[in-house]
């Protein structure tokens, strides 16, 4: 059971630059699992942020020991004993259109893994942008062990991130594996103290921030485009990127700031 005096998701603005928002899984007793509360609360957070001009960069992070480790199994059991034939619909109601709020911002997306992350968490993960892990942590897919195939798109997003062949091993044995082990394969961009996972992706997501966001917005749109696509199709994607962008201002005034061999600076327009 959820306290009711502590909401399920936080969401705050970076001290330091607000422009940067936090939101943060707020189930700390209960490893941030997910419960259909804490998905729609999530899912709102996302929405809320990605709609805000005045976020430019967000980051994803947990409270607590964990980040994520996925969905709440008390919760599923109940869902189980109630009825079977309904207790997959939250995949289509709460995992599928969180995954898709996350990837489908135009903001870049940090997750900030401060602890475990299984299951439906690893997903969530690998729907931000850029990942930094704690030290030591485990990491899983879980999904067979419990008889289940993924959700979450992890199934794509472990593959894209890691190769087919890892991917598979991953998911179909269901192995843990460490921060140390996630840096390696290239899935999280740095391993730092535990302490420092929050401060180090805040620094991130202040840079982001400050940088050329309409060209993010496009990257990642490419990026998604690419994945789905046949080469001559990517390359007809990214000649019309180049012409919207060319027309911003961001665009504009950077090329005379270099050749003034001044540093740039952007407004995200």
């Amino acid at each position: 059971m959820a306290d009711p005096a502590q909401p399920a998701v936080l969401l705050a603005r970076d001290d330091t630059d607000p422009a940067v928002a936090v939101v943060t899984l707020n189930r700390p007793a209960k490893y941030n699992a997910l419960t259909v509360e804490l998905k729609e609360a999530l899912l709102t957070a996302v929405a809320e942020v990605a709609g805000d001009e005045s976020v430019r960069a967000v980051v994803i992070t947990g409270s607590g020991k964990a980040f994520c480790v996925g969905q709440d199994l008390g919760e599923h059991a109940t869902a189980l004993e109630t009825d079977p034939s309904t207790a997959f619909d939250t995949v289509r109601e709460h995992y599928n259109p969180l995954i898709l709020a996350v990837t489908g911002t135009a903001k870049p997306v940090i997750a900030a893994i401060n602890g475990a992350c299984v299951g439906a968490g690893l997903g969530l993960a690998l729907a931000a942008d850029l990942r930094i892990a704690a030290e030591g942590l485990s990491f899983a897919t879980a999904f067979t062990g419990i008889g289940l195939t993924a959700d979450s798109g992890l199934s794509a997003g472990l593959a894209h991130a890691v190769g087919v062949s890892r991917a598979t091993e991953l998911l179909l044995l269901g192995e843990k594996f460490t921060a140390e082990d996630a840096r390696n394969w290239g899935l999280v961009r740095d391993v730092v103290p535990a302490e420092d996972v929050l401060p180090a992706a805040l620094g991130l997501a202040r840079r982001l921030a400050a940088g050329p966001t309409r060209a993010y917005a496009e990257v990642k749109a490419a990026i998604r485009f690419g994945a789905v696509n046949e080469l001559p199709a990517v390359l007809e994607h990214e000649a019309d990127a180049q012409v919207r962008l060319a027309a911003t201002t961001d665009h504009q005034r950077a090329v005379a700031d270099f050749l003034a061999k001044k540093t740039p600076t952007f407004e995200g327009r």
